[in-house]
């Protein structure tokens, strides 16, 4: 079992800023995904135009909080930095990435979770591309609104690029969601790492 101050230090590794744009994102993404499931569309008078509402508005908070939280991960003080978030442009975390990956592939192979480390590469890189997935998704629902919002293009989103991109992310983004939620979920009750590293909103 971790430390206590091994826990403790997890606990304090993210700032509160940190912790609100993830808790928010998460929300609006989690929103953005079940409201798919059942809109019909702008021109529906049924329920289904409702919930494109809220999918629409939700669509359009998630855009503003992952630009919040990109801004907040270049000028916050702890935490992932970038470069780890972001490891394609450098030689020496490539490396890292490679060696990271061996160890997470021997322990599947056992069965077996490794141990949470925040810093290493691996987690960190996965979490990058999570971000970059989600922000890719918002902004391009955010380019269809603007679009049609100009009346450059019609509501209906067929033959649109910015719509052909949104939904072809939205599947990599319920992958990723319950792929990420799944392994905090297994590393919490193995107690490596706790649930609070990013959802406690207290200072």
């Amino acid at each position: 079992m971790p430390s206590t101050d091994h826990n403790t230090n997890l606990q304090t590794r993210h700032n509160r800023a940190t912790r609100l744009l993830h808790a928010g994102l998460a929300l609006a993404i989690v929103t953005q995904l079940l409201t798919s499931l059942q809109m019909h569309g702008p021109d529906d008078v049924q329920a289904g135009d409702i919930l494109f509402q809220v999918h629409r508005y939700s669509g359009i908070s998630a855009t503003v909080l992952a630009f919040g939280l990109w801004m907040t991960i270049l000028l916050r003080s702890r935490g992932t930095d970038l470069g780890a978030l972001l490891p394609w442009f450098s030689g020496r975390r490539l490396a890292a990435l490679g060696r990271d990956i061996k160890v997470y592939a021997g322990a599947a192979l056992k069965l077996r979770l490794p141990e949470h480390d925040p810093e290493a590469a691996l987690p960190s890189a996965i979490h990058g591309l999570g971000l970059v997935l989600i922000s890719a998704m918002a902004a391009s629902g955010a380019v269809y609104f603007v679009q049609v919002a100009l009346g450059l293009h019609s509501a209906e989103p067929d033959g649109m690029i910015a719509m052909t991109v949104h939904l072809a992310l939205a599947n990599l983004v319920w992958a990723y969601l319950i792929a990420h939620a799944g392994l905090a979920m297994l590393h919490h009750l193995l107690r490596s790492m706790r649930l609070s590293t990013m959802w406690a909103f207290g200072r």
